[in-house]
């Protein structure tokens, strides 16, 4: 019996194709991390954001991993694994410098997110994503206290740049070494993300998020403090995903049903509902690539809790301020 056509376009659009994308680019940022660290560029980077590193007590390896963030988290998050498998980050550190690359993902996002605001909710997209940068500031600076708490203060002696004065190679032997860490690291990819991945497609593919989006999309007697009008741009967001929640906020401001208020803080409450689900259903999958299972549930697990805590600090300052 012949597979059906659209079961098969499914699965290609939906599982293959996304799958080996996602394969592909981890496996990128694998060799990319590899060969940085093998040219001993790490060091290098690590001087762009020295000042903001060094007051949270994070190593050198924390501080290049932040910086190459602002252009491929894989490869940051990548730099971070390989670092922590040598011994040269403890847990408490890699946990910290995974919430320190919060603000580089944040500029990562923020063309497409502000682009997609401003013609929909004009002057609102303003104050969005102005409060949802003041959450990623936010976020940084609770990291960069919570470094200066936890982690011991870095070791005299060593360069500005807190590391050690590496020794010079070559590009071909960088590119060897890289390589051949790669091989080494590919087996274990595999093994995990593609599990991981056709797990997380079936409970998809059933229904499973979707049943619980639309069960927090329906719970909503905690947001009796929004407006009525304003909790269908909440229950879009969930329910659906960011760009139907500024559709329909675009909808409520056209009419002069909502404010810029009503809306930017409508926006917000869906940005804290959502993403966590999101974050499981996207960002687990290649961070068990990249780390051991349990350690990539930690790091997305602190990392949803303190973007939440930093969305809801900052709302409820705009409400409070706002407010009357």
């Amino acid at each position: 019996m012949l597979m059906d056509p659209h079961i098969f376009r499914e699965l290609w659009l939906h599982l293959f194709w996304p799958l080996a994308r996602l394969l592909f680019l981890v496996s990128l940022g694998i060799v990319a991390a590899n060969f940085i660290e093998a040219l001993n560029w790490t060091h290098r980077l690590a001087r762009l954001t020295w000042p903001l590193v060094r007051l949270g007590r994070l190593s050198a390896v924390s501080g290049a991993s932040f910086s190459m963030a602002f252009f491929s988290g894989v490869t940051s998050n990548t730099m971070l694994a390989e670092a922590f498998a040598k011994g040269q980050l403890g847990r408490k550190e890699l946990v910290l410098a995974n919430l320190f690359n919060s603000l580089p993902r944040f500029f990562l996002h923020l063309p497409t997110v502000f682009f997609l605001t401003l013609p929909l909710i004009k002057g609102a997209a303003f104050l969005y994503v102005g409060l949802t940068f003041c959450a990623a500031m936010l976020q940084t600076a609770l990291v960069v206290i919570a470094g200066r708490v936890l982690l011991p203060p870095l070791v005299p002696g060593q360069e500005a740049n807190g590391c050690v004065s590496p020794e010079k190679i070559g590009w071909r032997q960088a590119m060897e070494k890289s390589l051949t860490r790669f091989r080494k690291r590919i087996k274990r990819i595999l093994f995990f993300i593609a599990p991981v991945y056709v797990f997380f497609f079936l409970l998809n593919r059933y229904g499973v998020f979707e049943a619980i989006e639309q069960f927090l999309a329906t719970r909503v007697w905690f947001l009796a403090w929004l407006q009525p009008q304003s909790l269908a741009i909440v229950m879009a967001h969930v329910s659906a995903e960011f760009s139907a929640g500024l559709a329909a906020a675009s909808a409520l401001l056209a009419g002069n049903s909502l404010g810029y208020r009503e809306v930017v803080l409508a926006l917000l409450v869906g940005n804290i509902l959502s993403t966590p689900i999101r974050a499981v259903r996207h960002q687990f999958p290649y961070y068990v690539g990249i780390f051991s299972p349990g350690l990539a549930i930690e790091l997305v697990g602190v990392s949803q809790v303190l973007r939440m805590v930093s969305v809801m600090a900052v709302g409820l300052g705009y409400y409070l301020v706002t407010l009357g």
